[in-house]
């Protein structure tokens, strides 16, 4: 199971109906964070997240993609948290990060240990990977990649049958890659598990302007949530600002291949009414979305199959 729960939408400042930015990305009994703006923690308790974060991923040091976690570490200090907590940003982070930690308490009950994440960088987990890969923002920002590990292939029960295999650990056995011997006889793997199917690919960009670092690292993906902050009129200060209008963001999910589009980080001009963003997103990308403070997605397999 992969849930992605928005927390804040907005760009640069809250608005009365949205929160800056936050996504909260629940992968099986993982918990991660990906942005941490102020008022983090109450968006997530407003959404019943749960507050069992394991890691906080900062794409930047804008004020608004961080101030957040003063306040959530000092909530978890208070609700007894003995775990640790890893904190991860861009290139240049930790000193600012560290501040983060630290200030307005004597001690943090738990360790909060910090990694600098370069362009490239992962961060390993069970079946999966964070990866940080490369925008245009201006300043040293990064995006993240959930990749999953491929998955076993297909195993064909009824072929299994055929060639004698009696049902139990045997088929475990194949289906992980073991060669077994029935009645003297040698059954490859291949004999009855199809090739691996991939896993799935959720992209978080962060702030950026549409550029081909993204396209690639959002290749095929199940979910791409892309900057969003302008829409085509303000095309100009969309690349003075080195964020993206919707149709940029739609554009590039087209070329990418991306299974689904969901657009945030918007202005407060388009906040209320956000309409004018998605159609001029749909013209380039049918069934693009932009996301509300609150929306929870559940990402499928592309295979329909669990």
């Amino acid at each position: 199971m992969i849930r992605v729960t928005f927390l804040g939408t907005a760009a640069s400042r809250p608005t009365t109906g949205r929160n800056v930015s936050g996504l909260a990305v629940q992968r099986e009994g993982d918990l991660m964070l990906f942005d941490c703006g102020e008022g983090t923690q109450r968006q997530m308790m407003r959404y019943a997240t749960g507050f069992n974060v394991g890691a906080i991923f900062i794409t930047h040091m804008h004020a608004d993609h961080f101030l957040g976690i003063t306040g959530l570490l000092r909530t978890m200090g208070l609700q007894g948290r003995v775990e640790p907590l890893e904190l991860y940003g861009p290139p240049g982070s930790e000193e600012t990060l560290r501040v983060m930690v630290h200030l307005g308490a004597e001690r943090t009950p738990f360790d909060v240990p910090i990694r600098e994440l370069a362009p490239g960088d992962a961060v390993r987990r069970e079946g999966y990977e964070v990866r940080a890969f490369a925008v245009e923002h201006g300043v040293r920002a990064v995006g993240y990649a959930l990749l999953e590990d491929e998955r076993l292939g297909r195993f064909d029960v009824e072929r299994a049958r055929a060639l004698g295999v009696p049902e139990g650990p045997l088929f475990g056995r194949l289906h992980h890659g073991q060669p077994i011997e029935v009645d003297g006889r040698t059954i490859a793997p291949s004999d009855v598990v199809g090739p691996a199917r991939p896993g799935r690919r959720v992209v978080f960009t962060g702030d950026t302007k549409p550029s081909r670092l993204v396209a690639e690292i959002a290749r095929s993906a199940d979910l791409l949530v892309h900057d969003c902050t302008f829409g085509e009129e303000e095309a100009e200060r969309a690349e003075e600002t080195m964020h993206a209008t919707a149709a940029g963001a739609a554009r590039l999910a087209r070329e990418a291949g991306v299974r689904r589009l969901l657009l945030t980080h918007i202005s407060a001009r388009y906040a209320d009414n956000p309409r004018a963003l998605e159609e001029e997103a749909c013209a380039f990308f049918p069934g693009a979305r932009v996301a509300q403070d609150g929306l929870v997605l559940e990402i499928p397999f592309a295979d329909g199959e669990d």
